[in-house]
């Protein structure tokens, strides 16, 4: 069922989604680089000494909007778009030959061993999954992460209203249901991460971009337009 309601919007994506976010003045490729810039901040300060070559997964990797980023953050770095849609997966394939593994799996279970990724992201995917399945592929997140690994997860904001309409008037968003930050930290500590941050991002349209120095003295404020939970697997577990 997931897998046919994303390929029928697999090749309109970018257009469309560039349509729908036009107020932010940004197009689909700033949104995309802003995610990927903190995951490599935030590794960064995690590991000052070394490993610069995590192995990633763009879990919901889509069309692949995110892998020019991912490569010029972590150019050495095993990368792997997992999705539904196989034909979501084909036009990555075709948009970034050889930047990455494409891999298409049954929604339910990631196919990974026990503890094989340093990093597993996700942007904007899942508020369109069913709330009933949060918990079981928040679990599997963290079984397939490495000690010491990071789960990113990146969703709109429903407390910000440009969001909503933004939401709300975009074809491929028609059965989405929006998640609230604190809520979604909660599932996170439920599938087993005990320690998890919760960072508000963009606050600012293009418009006022020279406002945006701000927004790292912001992502307390619960009025973004997007934020992510950040979730750590303790190296001990």
């Amino acid at each position: 069922m997931y897998e046919a309601e994303f390929d029928q919007f697999a090749d309109e994506y970018r257009a469309t989604h560039a349509q729908n976010i036009r107020a932010s003045g940004e197009g689909p490729e700033y949104f995309a680089a802003y995610k990927v810039a903190d995951v490599a901040k935030v590794w960064a300060q995690r590991h000052p000494q070394g490993n610069p070559s995590p192995s990633i997964l763009d879990f919901g990797g889509g069309t692949g909007n995110s892998v020019p980023f991912f490569r010029q953050h972590f150019p050495h770095s095993d990368l792997t778009c997992l999705d539904v849609s196989r034909k979501s997966l084909a036009i990555a394939q075709e948009r970034f030959p050889g930047q990455a593994n494409y891999l298409n799996f049954d929604g339910e279970t990631i196919p990974f061993p026990d503890q094989s990724l340093d990093i597993a992201f996700a942007a904007c995917v899942f508020h369109h999954i069913p709330a009933e399945l949060h918990h079981r592929l928040l679990q599997e997140l963290w079984r397939v992460l490495k000690p010491g690994g990071c789960l990113f997860i990146f969703e709109h904001n429903p407390w910000n209203p440009l969001t909503v309409k933004a939401v709300n008037t975009c074809p491929f968003d028609e059965n989405a249901v929006l998640i609230t930050g604190p809520s979604l930290g909660d599932r996170f500590r439920r599938a087993g991460f005990n320690r998890f941050q919760l960072r508000y991002r963009i606050f600012f349209p293009k418009p006022l971009a020279g406002l945006r120095i701000l927004e790292p003295y912001l992502t307390w404020l619960p009025l973004g337009a997007q934020y992510y939970v950040l979730g750590h697997k303790l190296a001990q577990a």
